[in-house]
């Protein structure tokens, strides 16, 4: 069984989607973010996304992580607090921390396609 039956299919990705985009959006540090962005548009591009992801049948047609998110300048911290909401929607859904920590480890290597601003020493 994939992670995506396992969690309940597209009726969870959709309320995971849902209250992790209510969280983003409260947070004063990454609702910059999202400020000009279709909200309704990119969170059925997520839905896609997660769900390929995480072994659904759905095929994601977007573009990928490093285009999407080029001149955004998301930083470490930018990208550590994402994976903080995501990990608190997953909780709060019920999903179990075995599953958290199998999709962290999916969407991890995401990261240096992602963060565009270099740590400053």
């Amino acid at each position: 069984m994939s992670i995506y039956e396992s969690i309940g299919g597209a009726g969870a990705v959709q309320a995971a989607v849902d209250d992790f985009y209510a969280r983003l959006l409260s947070d004063p540090q990454l609702a910059p973010f999202f400020a000009d962005v279709d909200l309704k548009r990119l969170k059925s591009h997520q839905r896609a996304f997660l769900a390929a992801a995480l072994g659904g049948a759905q095929i994601y047609q977007g573009r990928d992580m490093a285009a999407a998110h080029a001149g955004l300048e998301i930083g470490e911290s930018d990208f550590d607090a994402v994976v903080t909401h995501l990990v608190a929607t997953l909780t709060g859904l019920g999903v179990p921390q075995e599953t958290i920590g199998q999709i962290g480890g999916l969407l991890a290597p995401l990261r240096s396609d992602i963060v565009t601003v270099p740590v400053t020493t």
